[in-house]
C-alpha cells in the first residue's frame, strides 16, 4: 500500500481491526508508536488521520505488510450488503450505494451482523427451519444458528483464511519428522505409533463400505480406506495428529470466536484440522517458495508436494503471512449440478452466499474436458477482472457401480496478480477480452443472456406472448424500489 510521506488516510475500522488481532489495547500499540492512547482513540473513530509516519512505524514495530489495511474486506462486506438489499424484502427502500459502502468501511461488525441475520431469515423463509416454534422451549443458553457452514465459512474469511498458530505447529511437526514429502506417509505413521500409540490400517473396502476415514479410539487404530489415494491417506494421518497433538491450539482459536452452537463449533474444530494437516503437507515457507519460483504451477506443486490438485489450490488460498504473502486466489469447488460445496475467497471476489454461480464461468465446461485445465479471464459488471484456471478432479474413487465422484475446482485473482501465473504467459492481460459473468442470475442485471436461469430480483419481468428472445427472460431497465 503505497503513500508518500504527507499523505494522511482514514482508515479507522481497519486500524482497530489490526490492534484488536495482534491482541493489543489501545494503550498498549500507542506505547509501541509513541503516540497517546486518546491519539489512537480519535484514529479508530475516524476523527483523527493515520499519517504515513505512523503507518510505517506500525509496519516496522509489528512486523506487518501494509496491504493489511487494504480495502479487501470492506470490498467483500459490499458485495454481501448489496446482495441482501437486492433482495425484493427492501425493495421500498432507496438505498443508496454510497452508504452501503460506508456501513461496509465504517461497520463492519454491524454489516456481519446483518449478513447472519439475513441468512436466518433465508433459511426460516425456505421452511428450513422452525426458528419460531422452537426458540421458545430451548434453554436460555443456547442461540440460533442459521446455517453452521456458513457461520464457519465467516470465521475462516474474519482470519483471512490464516492461522499462524497451526502453520507454526505444522513447521515444528515438519521440522522434527525431518522427511521428504515421499516418506511423510511413513514418518507421520510411525509418530502415531510411538507418540500416540495409534496403529495405522489400510483397510478393504468391504470392511470399510462408505467410511473412508475411522479413529478406533478403544482399539487405538486409525482405519483408512483402500480407496483413499497417497496423498489422502498422508493427510489423514496429519488431520489425526493435528486433533492429538494440537488440541489446545484449535480450542483457542475457536474460542476467539465468541459463543458458539454445538454444531458450527465442531465444525469449526474439524476445518481447523484440516487446515493444519494441509500446512503438514504443504510447510508454509518452503511452499511458498515453490509457489513463487513455478510461477504458482498447480500441477508441478502437486507433485513436488506429493500432493493432489484440490490440496494444492486450497493450500494456495492460504498463504497471508505477513512479508512472505502469496498470489490472493479465491477457490471455488462445485459439483456438475452447479451445487458449491467450498468456496474461500481472496476478500475481493465477489461469491454469493445466497445463490449458485454464473453458468458462463468456464469452471462448469471442465466436466466436458476432464483431462484439460481450462483458462479464463472473466469479467464482472462493475467491470472488476479476474483470471482463473479450473479444472475437474475425481476424489475418492467410489467401487463400482457406484457413479464416481466428480467436482470441478476454480482458482483465481485479480488480474493485476495473474502476470505471476505460468497460465498468462505469453497473454496480454491488458487486451485479453474478459467474459461477461454475473454472480448469479438473480442479481446479474446483464441483458439478452441465453445462459438465464431467472429474472434479476432488482428488475420488472415483462412478458409478451408475441416475442421471443434469446433469453427466456426480459425485464424493465428502471431498477425496481
Amino acid at each position: 500500500m503505497a503513500t508518500d510521506s504527507g499523505k494522511k488516510l482514514f482508515v479507522g475500522p481497519r486500524f482497530r481491526r489490526i490492534r484488536q488481532q495482534l491482541g493489543l489495547s489501545q494503550t498498549q500499540i500507542a506505547e509501541g508508536l509513541g503516540i497517546s492512547p486518546s491519539y489512537i482513540n480519535l484514529i479508530e473513530r475516524n476523527q483523527r488521520p493515520v499519517t504515513a509516519q505512523i503507518l510505517l512505524r506500525l509496519a516496522e514495530t509489528y512486523d506487518l505488510d501494509l496491504r493489511d489495511l487494504a480495502t479487501a474486506d470492506e470490498d467483500r462486506f459490499f458485495a454481501e450488503l448489496n446482495e441482501i438489499f437486492s433482495d425484493p424484502l427492501f425493495r421500498q427502500i432507496d438505498l443508496p450505494k454510497q452508504e452501503l459502502r460506508d456501513l461496509a468501511e465504517l461497520c463492519p461488525g454491524v454489516t456481519h451482523s446483518l449478513q447472519r441475520l439475513y441468512a436466518a431469515y433465508t433459511e426460516a423463509r425456505r421452511g428450513e427451519t422452525l426458528v419460531a416454534a422452537q426458540m421458545a422451549d430451548r434453554d436460555e443458553g443456547t442461540r440460533f444458528e442459521a446455517n453452521p457452514i456458513e457461520r464457519v465459512r465467516d470465521l475462516i474469511e474474519a482470519n483471512r483464511n490464516y492461522f499462524p498458530e497451526l502453520e507454526q505447529a505444522a513447521e515444528n511437526l515438519r521440522d522434527e519428522l525431518n522427511a521428504s514429502a515421499e516418506e511423510l506417509f511413513a514418518a507421520l505413521s510411525a509418530r502415531l505409533r510411538e507418540k500416540h500409540s495409534i496403529v495405522t490400517r489400510i483397510m478393504p473396502v468391504d470392511v470399510m463400505r462408505e467410511t473412508l476415514r475411522r479413529f478406533d479410539r478403544h482399539r487405538r487404530q486409525l482405519l483408512i480406506s483402500e480407496l483413499v489415494d497417497g496423498s489422502g491417506r498422508a493427510f489423514q494421518l496429519a488431520l489425526q495428529i493435528g486433533l492429538a497433538e494440537c488440541g489446545a491450539a484449535i480450542d483457542a482459536i475457536v474460542n476467539r470466536a465468541g459463543p458458539l452452537d454445538d454444531t458450527p463449533r465442531r465444525l469449526y474444530r474439524i476445518t481447523l484440522a484440516n487446515y493444519f494437516a494441509a500446512a503438514v503437507m504443504m510447510p508454509y515457507q518452503p511452499f511458498h517458495a515453490a509457489a513463487e519460483n513455478l510461477n504458482y504451477d498447480v500441477h508441478v506443486l502437486a507433485q513436488r508436494f506429493n500432493a493432489g490438485f484440490e490440496q494444492v489450490c486450497h493450500r494456495l488460498t492460504t498463504l497471508q503471512r505477513p512479508n512472505a504473502r502469496g498470489v490472493p486466489f479465491f477457490l471455488l469447488r462445485v459439483d456438475n449440478a452447479g451445487n458449491v460445496s467450498k468456496r474461500f475467497s481472496s476478500g475481493t471476489f465477489p461469491f454469493s452466499k445466497f445463490g449458485g454461480t454464473c453458468p458462463l464461468w468456464n469452471v462448469h465446461s471442465t466436466f466436458d474436458t476432464p483431462d484439460r485445465l481450462l483458462k479464463q479471464v472473466i469479467e464482472l459488471p462493475d467491470g472488476t477482472r479476474y483470471f482463473s484456471i479450473a479444472q475437474m478432479v475425481r476424489r475418492p474413487v467410489a467401487p463400482h457401480p457406484q457413479p464416481q465422484p466428480r467436482f470441478a475446482i476454480g482458482l483465481g485473482c485479480e488480474i493485476r496478480h495473474a502476470a505471476k501465473l505460468v497460465y498468462a504467459a505469453g497473454m496480454d492481460l491488458e487486451k485479453a477480452e474478459g467474459t461477461p459473468i454475473g454472480v448469479n442470475c438473480r442479481l446479474c442485471e446483464r441483458e439478452n443472456c441465453s445462459q438465464r436461469a431467472e429474472p434479476p430480483i432488482t428488475r420488472t419481468l415483462i412478458l409478451d406472448e408475441n416475442t421471443r428472445r434469446v433469453s427466456s427472460f426480459a425485464f424493465s431497465n428502471a431498477r425496481e424500489l
